[in-house]
């Protein structure tokens, strides 16, 4: 199955920069591939402060080019990242009756990639900044019905960068990553939930070999269907991450032929709650269908904490 092809049907979200690849691509920055899953339209307790731990392990041992042909070289990469997330959900209602926040996260990145010769990095990631909007839910008889939330994520060259580096923790430029995340509530057990994001990146200007390098725009998005196993305790189902990026790079303003991202991925997962204050994630993920990335297998785990 083509991506490209059928990607509209999946619009119903860490990406790594692998810098010194010879592949057209690999220039997008890290976004939210696979981070939040379940029940994502809205907080689990209403307003209040909010603290989110995540740790991810991605192992990619395929590196595609612009067909999804896995190049030469034998390259393998492992990263482990870790999210710290800080969240204030005020209960005052600015627009729409939709009720303002504040989302901030601190990455810490731990890259090795195995390819000729190997390249080893850690250090702070990129700071991301996002003021946002959260309605309510709709209710029904039967409990609720669906709930969103919008947020103007802002992503800020803060990390450790050195383009003499293949794997980088920064991107080091900005981007702007809005994105629409809804849950809807199909029955009291079942669940739907999505989050679509629309990436747009600055420029890099001190890119690999000196080169001056903006990634094209892209849409990535999650989306999550669970059924709740065990009354207010237990959900599990099925997750997922897709990103397709819309129109090429460009290396000193000049575009870059067949160079546009994408991948697919699925896999299980589950939400356990403690309580209505804590919660904990598993979710697994399996990629394919890559193009000009790396390919390979995601596990997530998230803790969030209402105080």
């Amino acid at each position: 199955m083509n991506l490209k092809k059928y990607s509209a049907s999946f619009v119903v979200v860490l990406s790594l920069t692998a810098a010194g690849t010879t592949a057209h691509g690999y220039n997008q920055p890290s976004v939210n591939l696979g981070f939040t899953s379940f029940l994502d339209g809205g907080p689990p307790a209403g307003p209040g402060f909010y603290f989110t731990q995540y740790f991810q392990y991605w192992n990619a041992d395929t590196f595609t080019d612009s067909n999804g042909s896995e190049l030469p070289g034998g390259r393998e990469l492992d990263a482990v990242i870790s999210l710290t997330q800080f969240i204030y959900q005020s209960d005052q209602a600015i627009l729409a009756g939709g009720k303002w926040g504040l989302d901030v996260i601190v990455p810490m990145v731990h890259l090795d990639l195995d390819a000729g010769p190997a390249s080893d990095n850690s250090g702070v990631g990129d700071l991301l900044v996002g003021p946002f909007l959260q309605w309510d839910p709709i209710m029904g008889d039967n409990g609720p019905i669906f709930m969103h939330r919008v947020e103007l994520q802002m992503i800020f060259p803060t990390g450790d960068y050195d383009n003499d580096s293949a794997v980088n923790p920064s991107s080091n430029h900005f981007s702007f990553n809005p994105y629409w995340a809804g849950t809807l509530f199909l029955s009291p057990k079942w669940t739907a939930s999505c989050r679509l994001h629309y990436l747009w990146n600055d420029e890099n200007t001190d890119g690999p070999r000196g080169d001056d390098v903006q990634a094209g725009q892209t849409v990535h998005g999650n989306f999550a269907m669970a059924y709740m196993l065990i009354p207010d305790r237990l959900r599990v189902g099925v997750n997922g991450y897709f990103l397709y990026q819309l129109e090429e790079d460009e290396k000193n303003d000049v575009s870059q032929s067949d160079s546009e991202e994408q991948v697919l991925a699925v896999g299980p997962g589950l939400v356990y709650s403690f309580s209505k204050d804590n919660h904990i994630f598993f979710n697994l993920y399996f990629e394919m269908e890559a193009e000009n990335r790396p390919e390979g297998t995601r596990g997530n785990v998230r803790w969030v904490h209402h105080f």
